[in-house]
């Protein structure tokens, strides 16, 4: 079953953010990650956090856990951390 990590994001640094994206997008192929859709949230009902999401879309819940918890993924969260403020689901 195809599973999705969905990330919910407000970017604080847009050099780092830049430089995190182009890092995170080389993560995703050995686990057959692809992304799915990018961009700004537009609220139909409630109140959300982070007004950008990102939803990456894997063939099972093993490659998503994976690639999450893969070297390459983890060398750059520091970055990530720099870059923006975030939350990260998986479905």
């Amino acid at each position: 079953m195809t599973n999705l990590v969905v990330v919910d994001l407000t970017p604080i640094d847009k050099d780092k953010m830049a430089q995190y994206s182009a890092l995170a997008a080389e993560t995703l192929t050995p686990f057959n990650g692809n992304f799915i859709a990018k961009g700004e949230v537009d609220v139909l009902s409630g109140e959300v956090q982070h007004k950008l999401k990102v939803v990456i879309q894997f063939p099972n819940i093993e490659s998503a856990k994976a690639w999450y918890k893969s070297e390459a993924y983890q060398a750059i969260i520091p970055l990530r951390e720099e870059a923006m403020k975030s939350q990260f689901h998986l479905i």
